[in-house]
């Protein structure tokens, strides 16, 4: 099994080269298929477009949150292309993380000019808390 940092530096270099050969201006959906794409061929599984069930006092939602990609069934990663970053879109991937269970997501916004001013790393539980993942 790979680590989240081994998950994460793949996400994040196929990304960079993405962004290298596409630039900024295109389709938040262009982005995340070709990144699908990319770690596909690199060997991780990658799930897209899953839909994220919760419970909310004891109902089920089950259309309530769709995740852009889940890299190994342990990295979220939210793709964006806007040329400005909000703090909602940090709070929309740490909402995702704790309804999943998951660590670590990665907000990977491609509408920069330089991506790596588009790249963070979100963490749940920070403090070593053990969740149990609950990501289909």
């Amino acid at each position: 099994m790979r680590s989240i940092n081994d998950i994460t530096d793949a996400v994040i270099g196929e990304s960079l080269r993405i962004h290298r050969r596409i630039g900024p201006g295109a389709f938040e959906s262009a982005y995340e298929e070709l990144l699908c794409v990319q770690l596909r061929k690199r060997g991780l599984t990658v799930d897209r477009q899953l839909v994220l069930p919760f419970e909310y006092e004891g109902t089920r939602v089950e259309l309530g949150y769709r995740l852009d990609l889940l890299v190994d069934k342990r990295v979220i990663v939210e793709v964006k292309s806007t040329e400005r970053p909000t703090i909602v879109h940090h709070r929309q991937l740490l909402t995702y993380l704790r309804l999943s269970g998951l660590q670590v997501g990665l907000l990977i916004n491609f509408g920069m000019d330089q991506l790596r001013h588009g790249i963070s790393r979100v963490v749940n539980h920070y403090d070593g808390e053990k969740v149990t993942p609950r990501v289909p």
